[in-house]
């Protein structure tokens, strides 16, 4: 009977075993398969809505003798993303030259007497401005800082040399870096570091950015590293066992000699 009923136990629990396994590995295959129809989904659907909202535009704005769906039996999606792309390269070339330049700031400064036009307009242009300046002068190298304290590091953005009355004050070769912020790599600080405290990594600033939104999951590789260096580091060792003294038993013979 006893083994009976352990045999029954035995095969509940394998059972349980087996359910739970498949669980896990559903529930993996479903994250896997998250992981790589999230990202395509929505590039998928931002590219769409970017298209439509450029179509929908130029239809309303272009006259029809210019449209060239006008002359075909169906629509060809994109073709307002297109112009919109041309029409934009066309106003940065006019603009460019003197006569452009100009026409542009005649307009800037009528934009100037209106009163509440003329927030909105210099909010937007320095937005632009600097989201413009700062594609054409990105970061350029990714490197390792101590920081909030000795032993902690921290991925930094090197941005430039450090210049002005800052080098004036320090009277050392810095360097102006951005600490990123995790998850959030748009906030951070801006620190002036010395030269050489500083350890230029080889990532790319790429690879930095995914390192740093990823909490540290996203992990480039590094062709320059064979194998792990951590397995080669020697393992701590093993602190010997403590002495313990004898015990001092009594002997009852002598006990019984004494007495």
């Amino acid at each position: 009977m006893n083994d009976e009923t352990e045999h029954q136990s035995g095969e509940e629990e394998q059972t349980g075993f087996l359910r739970r396994h498949r669980w896990w590995d559903l529930r993996a295959s479903f994250l896997t398969g998250l992981v790589v129809a999230a990202p395509l989904g929505i590039t998928a659907y931002l590219a769409i809505v970017l298209i439509n909202f450029a179509d929908d535009m130029v239809e309303t704005m272009l006259p029809a003798q210019y449209n060239p769906e006008t002359y075909l039996p169906f629509s060809i999606p994109g073709v307002g993303l297109v112009i919109v792309v041309v029409a934009i390269t066309l106003l940065g070339a006019l603009t460019a030259n003197l006569f452009g330049h100009a026409v542009v700031n005649y307009m800037g400064r009528l934009i100037d007497r209106l009163p509440v036009v003329r927030t909105v307009y210099g909010a937007l242009r320095q937005i632009f401005e600097t989201v413009v300046s700062q594609s054409e002068r990105s970061f350029q190298q990714v490197g390792l800082i101590q920081y909030p304290r000795p032993g902690l590091w921290a991925i930094v953005f090197v941005a430039a040399r450090t210049r002005g009355e800052i080098i004036v004050h320090t009277k050392e070769e810095m360097v102006s870096v951005f600490l990123p912020t995790t998850p959030n790599p748009t906030s951070g600080f801006l620190l002036f570091v010395p030269r050489k405290d500083i350890i230029i990594l080889d990532m790319s600033v790429e690879e930095g950015a995914k390192l740093v939104i990823s909490g540290g999951l996203v992990i480039p590789e590094y062709k320059g590293m064979s194998k792990n260096p951590c397995k080669a580091l020697p393992q701590p060792k093993e602190p010997p066992e403590p002495t313990i003294a004898p015990s001092v038993e009594e002997d009852p013979d002598k006990d019984d000699a004494a007495a």
